[in-house]
């Protein structure tokens, strides 16, 4: 079978279909565009774990599909919160959204960088950026939902506003860590001045 379309890199490749199916959803003229949107941003974002769990568990683990997730993790989530600042240009929406994609472009390079020196396992995936990841998720989730959407009653709009202050919050945190343990290769070799 080839790499590019077994099992895991193929719950990427629908992750990365449902990125114009998402905007183009999200803004049909219909009260229920915008849930429906945020639904299926939530089940390509539940395809973000299955995928690595299946090529571990399938040994179907290839170096394209360690190049396409991450990929199309970063743009779903990017093209998400455009979405949402679209809708909701409040200064807290948009600084959030600022913070977790400058944050990801920053990580992306920093990443590059060092596997290009030999030196990827300083920055290997952190605890808190799990964390980060599931807080960022639920939170694009229902805000994509809309504002003036409850959820069974429950205004998810608001608490999805607040999870995503947490993520930008841990993505800060993630960030500086990885900056930290990628430092003294910044700074190996030079002469002062």
């Amino acid at each position: 079978m080839s790499t590019t379309f077994n099992v895991p890199n193929t719950l990427t490749w629908f992750r990365i279909a449902c990125i114009p199916l998402v905007v183009l959803v999200y803004y049909l003229p219909f009260h229920w565009g915008q849930p429906a949107a945020a639904w299926i941003f939530g089940a390509a974002a539940v395809t973000d774990g299955l995928d690595g769990y299946l090529a571990r568990k399938l040994n179907q683990m290839s170096k394209f599909g360690a190049f396409l997730d991450p990929v199309a993790d970063k743009v779903i989530v990017a093209v998400a919160l455009l979405l949402v600042t679209h809708t909701d240009p409040r200064i807290i929406v948009l600084l959030v959204s600022a913070i977790i994609i400058g944050r990801e472009i920053t990580i992306s390079a920093l990443r590059e960088w060092m596997a290009g020196i030999g030196a990827r396992h300083k920055v290997a995936v952190i605890d808190v950026a799990k964390y980060k990841t599931l807080a960022q998720m639920f939170g694009v989730a229902f805000m994509l939902h809309g504002q003036g959407n409850p959820l069974f009653g429950v205004p998810i709009y608001e608490f999805g506003l607040w999870l995503l202050v947490l993520a930008a919050a841990l993505t800060l945190w993630s960030m500086i860590w990885y900056l930290k343990e990628a430092w003294p290769q910044f700074t190996d070799g030079e002469e002062g001045g």
